[in-house]
């Protein structure tokens, strides 16, 4: 069996996914109080979408590499994450309710994950990457 094949036999998510599940249930806890700040997360208010996150503004004058690390940086990719997703999963009302909520929601989202081995069409598995196919713009 394919990578793809065994994620959906054993009913799992890419590891990617995953992680990015992850990282989402980190910025709620975050925009509720219910763990220490280590990021300086901001959030605004926004009738249609929800709570959306500020994300860090990058100085362009700094190295390409910069660049990279501040793009993959939790401060930074953890707000463009929450931006995606839908009003009803950030204002889920406890962890169980969010985990159930955000679980509905991403499995209408594709989860294609590249392998090494793939030599079928490449593209980025990440919820940003299916936001932006979607015209989601998650950095304002």
């Amino acid at each position: 069996m394919t990578y793809w094949e065994r994620l959906h036999h054993l009913q799992l998510q890419s590891l990617q996914r995953r992680r990015e599940r992850y990282i989402i249930i980190h910025i709620w806890k975050l925009y509720y109080m219910l763990i220490p700040d280590g990021i300086s997360s901001c959030f605004k208010d926004n009738a249609r979408f929800g709570p959306q996150a500020i994300v860090p503004k990058f100085n362009h004058n700094a190295q390409s590499a910069k660049s990279t690390l501040f793009d993959n940086s939790l401060s930074v990719r953890g707000p463009c994450l929450w931006n995606t997703v839908p009003r009803d999963v950030k204002l889920a009302p406890t962890m169980a309710a969010l985990k159930t909520i955000l679980g509905r929601h991403l499995s209408t989202i594709p989860d294609c994950p590249s392998t090494t081995c793939s030599s079928s069409f490449h593209h980025d598995n990440s919820l940003l990457y299916w936001a932006s196919r979607r015209g989601c713009n998650f950095r304002d």
